[in-house]
């Protein structure tokens, strides 16, 4: 552990700290800060005024030139916001920071003393011991139980059994292990520690029980391929810190061929019932009160779509069909627009800039197709989507947003979602 004074100008807000989750950038996390806390957030400020010190050293690792803070985010937010009050979010807090400045004794501190660490296991084994007590803010915030699922998302700590000691408990058995060095557990379990990541490369551990969920031979093969290049250092902790970054290893795994391809597992103690079934965006014929059925579809929600992941959440728990219906029918639409978009770029599908929505919907639907993703049944749904005489139409849609004289029915936007979910959620996970 040191301790170094460092500037103000190099400190970033960790934009995926675990209170929230990836969001796309140091703005976007202040910004959370204030939506979410904005209560706290003044009452530390003015604590911070007050005392003309903060008294815990803020936790940070180097990243280049800067220095991303991985504990003291809210203490650093707000010196950084006294020192640049036209940063905050809003006119209002602008000038909150700007009459708090005005009320600091003495020099203003350029430079804060921070605790470095340069190992980032390190840093999630701290941050796993702290955050105890709010104190109005004024202490540290306690995590809730959606802050540490995102912790133990990040990193595969805290969830129950090893993943990385089940994986080289296996390759051990089937003497494909590294030669030469150990695999940094660490770092194999922060690759794997959510289950969209884990199913690329043919594996589960659903309920804390290790499974195959394709073949297990070539499971086994992708495994030992991650496991060479972390023993050797080919891939290190920093290139798979967040979801892009584990996402594009992945990736390159799979252009060469290394990943499995989907089949029954042959290891006789993977033999229970192995292949998942594809996951569904659609609602089986149950009673639903929200408009996305309330069940995980092994999304993982990169800071891009840190947007997208709100209203995804706004729709799958908080907004009731009975009781919400235009605002839902206004999400649906707004989600529908940006996962579209989410696919056109990544997946690089070609589209005219005058293209309409159905008839970008309905090409980024071949390219999907094409793909292996939907089937012709669903694209028939979306060259459909141009018909004005259609329920599940384009039309439909912006009478949602546009008419004085259509009202959404709890039946007829669960209808849309249904002819759609499936192709949103393939969307989002390009």
């Amino acid at each position: 552990m040191a301790i170094k004074k460092i500037a103000l100008g190099a400190l970033v807000v960790n934009r995926a700290n675990d209170r929230h989750g990836e969001l796309e950038n140091d703005t976007a996390a202040i910004a959370w800060l204030f939506n979410e806390r904005e209560t706290h957030m003044r009452n530390l400020t003015k604590d911070i005024v007050e005392q003309g010190e903060i008294y815990e050293y803020p936790l940070v690792s180097p990243d280049k030139s800067k220095f991303i803070v991985f504990d003291g985010n809210r203490r650093v937010t707000c010196l950084k916001l006294l020192d640049e009050p036209r940063r905050a979010p809003t006119t209002e807090l602008q000038a909150f920071f700007r009459d708090q400045k005005a009320l600091w004794k003495g020099t203003f501190p350029r430079e804060i003393p921070c605790q470095v660490e340069t190992d980032r296991d390190r840093i999630d084994e701290i941050l796993f011991r702290r955050h105890t007590g709010s104190q109005s803010g004024v202490g540290q915030s306690t995590w809730d139980d959606r802050m540490k699922a995102t912790f133990i998302t990040r990193t595969g700590k805290g969830g129950g059994p090893s993943l990385a000691d089940e994986i080289e408990k296996r390759l051990a058995e089937a003497n494909l292990l590294p030669s030469r060095r150990k695999i940094p557990r660490s770092t194999l379990n922060r690759l794997l520690s959510a289950e969209p990541f884990r199913h690329r490369v043919g594996i589960s551990m659903k309920n804390g029980r290790f499974q195959f969920t394709h073949d297990a031979t070539k499971s086994l093969a992708a495994l030992a391929r991650i496991a060479t290049d972390m023993a050797e250092r080919t891939l290190v902790l920093g290139d798979i810190w967040d979801i892009d970054g584990k996402q594009n290893y992945l990736d390159q795994l799979e252009r060469e061929g290394v990943l499995p391809h989907k089949g029954i597992a042959t290891i006789a103690e993977s033999a229970m019932p192995i292949e998942k079934p594809k996951p569904s965006a659609k609602a089986k014929p149950t009673v639903r009160t929200t408009l996305i059925p309330q069940k995980d579809f092994d999304l993982s929600w990169p800071g891009r779509l840190q947007r997208h992941h709100r209203i995804w959440e706004e729709l799958q728990f908080h907004l009731d069909l009975r009781t919400h219906p235009n605002a839902i029918s206004v999400l649906v639409r707004v989600l529908i627009e940006l996962a579209l978009e989410n696919y056109i770029k990544e997946a690089k599908v070609a589209v005219y800039e005058n293209d309409k929505l159905a008839t970008r919907l309905e090409k980024a639907g071949l390219h999907l197709q094409a793909a292996g993703k939907i089937d012709a049944k669903q694209v028939e749904v979306l060259k459909k989507f141009k018909q004005g005489d259609k329920l599940v139409s384009a039309d439909t849609l912006n009478k949602y947003v546009h008419s004085t004289n259509f009202a959404p029915s709890p039946e007829h936007l669960m209808s849309i979602w249904d002819s759609l979910a499936d192709v949103v959620l393939e969307m989002l996970k390009a």
